[in-house]
């Protein structure tokens, strides 16, 4: 991490977990656990359901509440979708785009990764970019190629201007709820590749101050090391997220000084 030129956060992506009742349960159990964060930012990206109440519940925690996706357009005929816009409205600060199990299971692809960060951005939201491979492409050392095909493409006609409101994840495919866990010699080694990209389209200023989180696995066990790689400056959590005294464990790592 280095706080000195951005921020470091720490979110949770619950994904299809946990009703309203549940969403309660869960802030009054992590609200004493938590204490004031000295230097991370912390966010739920919970379901669209969850969000109205997730952001009375949590505001005087100074937690920030986040989507899980969003549509491309603004409004129109796409039964079942939101925009961001609406998610703009109801109190959401970020929204994750291009999770990989929406590659996956929903034909999300890099042209509608893009034009979602073009969305997201346009209404004021702040995208968490997933990029990642998966074991198949690891084991072919096709990696950091990959990842600079999928970094260029989120970021196609996004303006430097923009660029201190994006977040990128790292999240190679084959670590996500699999208890698999990248290195932290080649989380970072990929994070540095992503900032090393946005360094080559936008110049030095603009890279140093993009957070770039991890999110492959990452728990209570070994959220120090590898919120400890210069280049990783957070996470996006999945499985830890949903267990508020994991959760906090990994905020406390994310607070080390």
């Amino acid at each position: 991490m280095n706080r000195r030129y951005r921020k470091t956060i720490i979110a949770g992506n619950w994904k299809m977990n946990k009703t309203l009742s549940e969403t309660r349960a869960f802030a009054e159990e992590l609200k004493p656990l938590l204490g004031r964060p000295k230097w991370c930012e912390v966010v739920l990206c919970v379901p669209y359901v969850n969000i109205p109440a997730a952001t009375r519940l949590f505001k005087d925690c100074r937690i920030a509440i986040g989507a899980e996706n969003c549509h491309y357009e603004s409004s129109g005929a796409y039964t079942g979708e939101v925009s961001a816009e609406m998610l703009k409205e109801l109190g959401v600060k970020y929204v994750v785009i291009g999770h990989s199990e929406r590659r996956q299971y929903y034909n999300e692809t890099d042209f509608t990764v893009n034009k979602k960060v073009h969305a997201a951005l346009e209404a004021g939201l702040r995208p968490i970019v997933c990029v990642g491979e998966s074991l198949e492409q690891r084991e072919l050392g096709v990696t950091l190629e990959l990842i600079n095909y999928q970094v260029k493409c989120a970021l196609a006609g996004v303006p430097a201007e923009k660029m201190r409101h994006v977040v990128f994840a790292y999240e190679p495919i084959w670590a996500i709820g699999t208890g698999k866990t990248a290195t932290a010699q080649e989380a970072g080694e990929v994070c540095e590749t992503i900032r090393t990209i946005i360094r080559k389209l936008y110049g030095a200023r603009v890279a140093r101050a993009v957070t770039i989180q991890y999110g492959g696995s990452m728990n209570p066990k070994n959220a120090f090391e590898l919120l400890a790689q210069p280049d990783v400056d957070g996470g996006l959590i999945g499985g830890a997220a949903l267990k508020p005294d994991q959760f906090v464990e990994i905020i406390n790592a994310a607070n080390q000084d």
